[in-house]
This record gives C-alpha cells, structure tokens and sequence, in this order.
C-alpha cells in the first residue's frame, strides 16, 4: 500500500494506475476505521481492483460544540487495517494539503441542508460537501463508495455527482451492523455498556416499524417512535419516513421506496440509522 499526504503525490499514483488502463474506485473516511468501512473497500474491489482510500476529519462539517477536537483520530491502527485489505493508496492529507489555504465552503446543501441532520448539525452537509467535491476533484474517481447509513449524506453527495462529476459512479454500500443489530460507526466507541444497550432500541425502532408499515407510513412512524419510547434514557430528535427518490415526508397513500429515518442522542454520542420500506 502506498501513503501519500499531498495532492502531487495522490495525483501521480492515481495517473499511473489510469495508464495502466485500471478504473479508480475510491473511499472517502474519517478514519477510526471498523468492519463497516473495510465492508465499502470489498464493494469498491467489486468494480475496479485499484481501490484509493482518504482519511481526513473534516472541520468544516463539524459545527460549534461538535466532537471534531475528540473524534477518534486512529491512522496507525488505520493503516494496518487498510494495508490487510490490499489498498492500493491511503491518502492522509493535512488541512492545508487539502483546502490550500482557502477554507471557504464551497457547496450548498439547499433545502435539505436545513432538516433532519440538517436541523441539529447546521451547515453541517455544506462542509460535507465541500470536502467530497475536493476530494472528488484531487482522486478524480471513477466510483465512489459510501455506506447506506448516512442516507441524507449519501442522497445530497448524489446530487453533487449529478452536477459536477457526472461520469462518476455514485455506490452505496449496505449499512454493516453489530450482531444486536446497532450500525457500526466510528462514534459507537464513546458509549458504554449500559449505553450501547440503550442505542441498539434505534435498530429495533426500525424494524418496528417496517413491521407496522403493511398498515402505511403513518403506522411505520409511529410504532419506531413507540419503540423510542420504552427507551427514555435516549433523546430521540426525529423519525421519519421519507421518499427515498426525493427525500421529502412521505405520507398514507404513497407508493414505492421510502426510507425509515432516526436520530437520537445517546449518553454524549449521537448516533443516526435507517431502513428502506416499500410500500
């Protein structure tokens, strides 16, 4: 596996594998890297065997008050993760490496920058954005692999594509889950036991209800939002289901894929989860 920090460096390993007529498929992270991240570099190898992965905690994303100063920052341990999965090229770059002294944001996130994640994290996808449209612009990618959990992230990076990096392939990548059933994430490391129990309640939330959902969307939330309840300890922010095609509320009488949506507040550790339904 080669390390490569500056845009020079990426740019030249990536150059080399394209005239060697290899496609690129990358995976942007923020590192503290778990079996969910290791399960997007297995689905990048399904379309290209030359596979770039970034790790780089994004500031711009992180809004006043934010974990960016405690997020788990892990690149050893990282590394040799990466190096066992056979990556082709680990890109660490600095802050200056990446924004080249211009810190502005770049991308909007509009409408659906403003709720749900949007709502408790604002400006929040605006960073995000940001970052994945550098990133984009220096790996110059012909995948890109992102895990299903993040569907508001994932949704919006969609539209990004769509406009400024049309020849790239957009991958989402099934959401990776512990044996009770809690997503993996990076932040699950800062709850206890007695929390984590707590958090797995969102997972149950969910199939809760995809359960009731054969009795349409207003069922579906309201037995999540029932199942939160027999968990007070986690401060639920919001469940919604929305059009999995447009991201707006969907409502009795709808037809098609939607997808099931939480957050809720753990201990210190927000933690978010989703489930496609079909109605």
């Amino acid at each position: 596996m080669q390390r490569v920090t500056s845009l020079n460096e990426l740019s030249a390993a990536v150059e080399e594998a394209k005239a060697r007529g290899l496609e690129v498929a990358f995976v942007p992270t923020m590192g503290a890297l778990h079996e969910g991240h290791l399960s997007l570099i297995k689905e990048a190898r399904r379309h290209t065997p030359f596979v770039v992965v970034s790790i780089f905690v994004n500031p711009l994303q992180f809004g006043a008050g934010e974990d960016f100063e405690k997020y788990p920052r892990t690149i050893e341990e990282d590394a040799e993760k990466l190096a066992e999965a056979a990556v082709d090229v680990l890109f660490t770059p600095t802050v200056n490496d990446l924004y080249r002294g211009n810190m502005n944001v770049s991308e909007s996130a509009g409408h659906l920058g403003e709720i749900y994640e949007g709502a408790a994290r604002p400006e929040h996808f605006d960073g995000m954005l940001t970052v994945v449209s550098r990133l984009f612009e220096a790996v110059k990618p012909d995948y890109a692999v992102f895990g299903a959990k993040d569907a508001q992230q994932i949704f919006l990076i969609r539209q990004l594509a769509a406009k400024k990096f049309p020849a790239l392939q957009i991958i989402e990548a099934p959401t990776i889950r512990e044996a009770s059933g809690l997503a993996m994430s990076s932040r699950n490391r800062f709850l206890s036991a007695e929390n984590r129990a707590i958090a797995e309640n969102l997972a149950a939330a969910l199939k809760a209800g995809e359960a009731a959902s054969t009795a349409g969307p207003a069922s579906a939330v309201q037995a999540a939002r029932n199942q939160m309840l027999k968990a007070p300890e986690a401060k639920l922010d919001y469940v919604a289901l929305v059009d999995a095609d447009t991201f707006e509320p969907v409502t009795d009488g709808f037809s098609g894929r939607a997808i099931l949506l939480i957050a809720a507040v753990v201990g210190e550790t927000r933690l978010i989860d989703n489930l496609d339904i079909t109605f």
